[in-house]
């Protein structure tokens, strides 16, 4: 029942991001430093939109002569649609916020990684395209794509979408500007006395 509850919470997230997108809105972003990653997969989203549209049209043909499918498929088609655009617009509209003492790090409605900058010990720009599972590690991928790897001092606790935990220990992601993202981690370090 918990985890019916998360997916229902998760999509009503998703679908609120529509809202928040044409209205230029972003939930905490306001706090500090944004940096985007949704320009990595904006064109992929975009065929992928366009695909279901036209799965949506052909079906849409292809049933119109049996009202009752036709409907529950033409309902469950747009729903599809909509889905895919509200993925994007997730991540438009929450993107890794670095602040004062804090990276959050995010992917849509369904990552949200709250980094404490004294628990960072290394910082690099690194491109790596596949992602093997390993323990301790989180994969914050865009396209299966990370630009930015970060290497933390003690565990941090990860959510994952159904509710586990996670205590990870690197953290794998992407940003549309990594080496601005670099360079403010480690002008945030410097500022820390740390480097």
């Amino acid at each position: 029942m918990r985890a019916a509850y998360t997916l229902v919470r998760h999509e009503a997230r998703l679908l609120a991001s529509l809202a928040l997108w044409p209205a230029r809105r972003r939930p905490g972003a306001a706090a500090g430093q944004v940096f985007g990653y949704a320009q990595g997969q904006g064109a992929t989203m975009a065929g992928l939109a366009f695909v279901c549209v036209i799965e949506t049209f052909m079906m849409s043909v292809l049933l119109r002569r049996w009202p009752i499918p036709h409907g529950v498929v033409l309902a469950l088609d747009v729903y599809t649609v909509v889905f895919v655009v509200a993925l994007h617009a997730a991540c438009v509209v929450h993107p890794h916020v670095l602040t004062a003492d804090t990276l959050r790090v995010r992917h849509g409605v369904h990552v949200d990684l709250r980094i404490p900058l004294e628990t960072i010990t290394a910082v690099r720009r690194e491109v790596r395209f596949t992602q093997e599972r390993a323990p301790g590690r989180l994969d914050v991928a865009v396209g299966s794509r990370t630009s930015v790897t970060l290497e933390l001092a003690q565990p941090v606790r990860h959510m994952t979408l159904l509710g586990r935990r996670r205590e990870v220990t690197e953290v794998r992601l992407h940003a549309d500007d990594a080496d601005a993202l670099v360079r403010a981690l480690t002008r945030a370090d410097r500022r820390a006395g740390r480097a």
